[in-house]
């Protein structure tokens, strides 16, 4: 049995799959926020009581809102600030008594896509997470792609390409620069953003509700937020043209990015020709956690 682990910034995830994929249990608890050693017992319950219900030990992955230095292994650039600077694997392994594989959870959302999701039968997936925070994740034949420092897919915590005046210097990062690209195309940035000319604060749901029906802020909100999303996303294609482009995370749910995003991706990218298929992630929000327990696969 696989054990994936999806370690969010708002929800812990813990999911069993057989080795053929299908699913034997799933549990989710809140997140609690700001309190690390919570959250290593809230994983550890969870793998408890998964096993309890299935009856079976597991290989557990776990995906994490951030990614491990290549050689001390502890935490680095994630937006759960507290897990930055920790020694992930040790204190998993400690807590859970095995191995355990991590990875950053837009690696899992690509690997879990790339081998039966959206971006299924395709060599260069392109996963993009556009939830409560931005990131991104690249698997080549099935396997995500990581680089020396770890740090493949952090497409995210670049600036917002051909930034107008009023998007200068941008909104404050929690990685310490302005106008990162998770500022802008998050959706708490798109409700920031809402909000910035508001005054009030709704949720992606509740903005997307007034751009349907035709509230003139809204319906700006969201036109530049596909703007914003395009200009992002035609770097990564300008420098390496997936064969296809996944969303995952809230604001996937979106059913007109699908139509208006490619549109405004044609128009800013360098080819003169833009076919790439930009899809929802098949799996939605579980897809990371499925990748985390397909990290035992040989695939990490």
């Amino acid at each position: 049995m696989y054990i994936g682990v999806d370690w969010g910034g708002t929800k812990i995830e813990v999911i069993a799959l057989s080795t053929d994929g299908v699913e034997e249990a799933r549990f989710r608890e809140d997140t609690p926020k700001g309190d690390y050693d919570g959250c290593l017992a809230t994983i550890a319950r969870l793998v408890e009581k998964t096993e309890q219900v299935t009856g079976s030990m597991g290989s557990v992955g776990v995906g994490i809102p951030g990614s491990l230095e290549p050689l001390s292994r502890r935490g680095k650039g994630g937006n759960s600030t507290w897990i930055n600077g920790r020694p992930i694997e040790d204190d998993l392994r400690r807590v859970l008594h095995r191995e355990v594989r991590v990875r950053n959870d837009a690696d899992c959302l690509a690997m879990s896509e790339a081998i039966d999701g959206a971006g299924s039968g395709h060599r260069v997936v392109f996963a993009v997470i556009v939830g409560t925070g931005a990131g991104a994740g690249i698997a080549l034949d099935g396997r995500a792609h990581h680089g020396p420092n770890n740090s493949a897919g952090e497409w995210a915590h670049n600036p917002l390409p051909f930034p107008t005046l009023a998007e200068v210097p941008g909104p404050a990062c929690y990685c310490g620069r302005h106008g990162c690209l998770e500022t802008w195309i998050s959706g708490t940035g798109f409700c920031d953003d809402y909000a910035r000319h508001k005054g009030s604060r709704l949720n992606g749901a509740e903005i997307m509700q007034l751009a349907r029906g035709d509230d003139h802020l809204a319906r700006m909100v969201y036109e530049r937020y596909v703007n914003r999303l395009a200009r992002g996303l035609a770097v990564v294609v300008n420098v390496l043209d997936p064969d296809v482009i996944v969303l995952g995370g809230g604001m996937s749910n979106i059913a007109e990015l699908y139509e208006d995003l490619p549109l405004q991706l044609a128009r800013s990218v360098f080819s003169t020709v833009f076919h790439t298929p930009v899809v929802k992630a098949v799996h939605g929000d579980s897809s990371g956690v499925r990748g985390a327990a397909w990290l035992w696969q040989d695939r990490a």
